[in-house]
């Protein structure tokens, strides 16, 4: 007998029992689907992840001040002291010589405020920095222009204001560029609108408005001679861990102790991306995984079938034996139907499991993997052979005298 000799038996042989065929093909189909949505949802999930780590900055090390280091107060041995990060420090982290990997650091100051325009106000975070912020955390000006660094000299009452401003204060299809608009007491000039950003873990990225540092300090949040929070950004996405040892070790001379001992928070973007890239990996995994459950539960459903079908069709075994067909023939016939089975589940499995992958899942936008489709199909087949081997053993294995004998 042929392939296409066994390919023809397996099919009557599959026919002749239907719906026991259908149960069994839909244990695999949905094991392909699941292995396929899941891997697609643990991706989905990932590349969200990732994206709103980014929308946080662009190859960025951000360092918060948490105070002081040392011991604290005694009456003897080492007092605390107060950590700070100086203008000086910023001019030091700025210096190409000092620090080569850096390319730009963003002092900031903040200040939460009622912002009003005629009878509309709303609240807002104000950000005070220097035009280099704007390139650091990966905002755009969608009209107006961005703040100079005339401005900061100057202390320029000018703002940068985001997309929830721009919606909550002025009336559709206003043009906020030239106005006044006050931050508490303090009257400042829009000279440019920021564009949409989104949001990074629940973090609303538009609800926002930009003003030089020097303005904040004047008429905001008052004058300080030191920042507690400072963006910098490294050169490339490579530099990053670089620009992070220089920074620490300016800060650590300036303050006159060792990068360990400083108390300053230090976030480092590349990091995050790694942790998260490895974490959203081990959930895709486990994802796929829990869903290649199914698959095992399917190939035991092709055994336990094809163990059924070969105690019925005992005799139509030995008939065939007692007339000359080969081993061969009878572990075919058995092995192509367990393999039928397994690829139309398949097959429907990755139909499915496209078309599921098409909606959204508990709010994430499944992305799916062209290897877990492969994967998937592959696995479905090989355990239509693995767990159809031993029942097509077991009916080429029968003898001819005992198969004609059962009843």
């Amino acid at each position: 007998m042929t392939i296409f000799d066994d390919l023809r038996s397996a099919l009557r042989g599959l026919s002749t029992n239907k719906l026991r065929s259908a149960l069994t093909v839909l244990g695999i189909l949905i094991g392909v689907g699941a292995v396929i949505i899941l891997v697609a949802v643990g991706n989905g999930s990932s590349q969200a992840v990732q994206a709103r780590i980014k929308d946080l900055g662009t190859n960025t090390i951000t360092i918060v001040n948490r105070g002081r280091f040392g011991r604290g107060p005694s009456t003897t041995g080492t007092q605390s002291q107060a950590a700070t990060i100086t203008a000086a420090d910023i001019t030091a982290m700025s210096d190409p010589d000092q620090a080569p990997d850096i390319a730009s650091v963003s002092p900031t100051v903040s200040s939460s405020v009622t912002a009003s325009f005629g009878s509309a106000s709303t609240s807002v975070t104000v950000t005070g920095t220097v035009p280099a912020y704007l390139e650091a955390e990966d905002y755009q000006v969608e009209a107006g222009q961005a703040i100079t660094s005339t401005d900061v000299t100057q202390h320029a009452p000018v703002v940068l204001i985001g997309q929830d401003l721009v919606t909550n204060l002025y009336d559709a299809g206003a043009n906020p560029i030239g106005t006044d608009v006050y931050f508490g007491s303090a009257r400042l000039e829009v000279v440019g609108v920021l564009a949409n950003k989104g949001s990074s873990s629940g973090v609303d990225l538009n609800d926002v408005a930009i003003v030089p540092y020097t303005t904040a300090q004047d008429l905001l949040t008052g004058y300080t001679d030191n920042f507690t929070e400072v963006i910098v950004q490294a050169k490339t996405s490579k530099d990053v861990n670089a620009a992070e040892d220089e920074a620490e070790n300016i800060l650590a001379s300036a303050n006159q102790t060792t990068v360990a001992d400083l108390p300053f928070t230090v976030i480092n973007e590349s990091t995050l991306l790694s942790t998260s890239a490895s974490t959203n990996s081990t959930f895709t995994v486990l994802l796929g995984a829990v869903a290649a459950i199914s698959l095992l539960v399917g190939g035991i459903g092709i055994m336990n079938i094809m163990l059924v079908s070969v105690t019925e069709r005992t005799r139509e075994i030995g008939i065939r034996k007692a007339i000359g067909a080969p081993r061969r023939a009878i572990l075919g016939q058995f092995l192509m139907e367990a393999v039928l089975l397994s690829f139309i589940g398949g097959v429907v499995g990755v139909i499915i499991g496209l078309i599921g992958s098409r909606f959204r899942i508990v709010g994430v936008k499944p992305v799916v993997a062209p290897s877990s489709i492969f994967e998937a199909f592959v696995v479905a087949v090989a355990v239509g052979v693995f767990f159809g081997f031993y029942p097509a053993s077991r009916a080429a294995s029968l003898r001819p005298v005992d198969a004609l004998r059962y009843e």
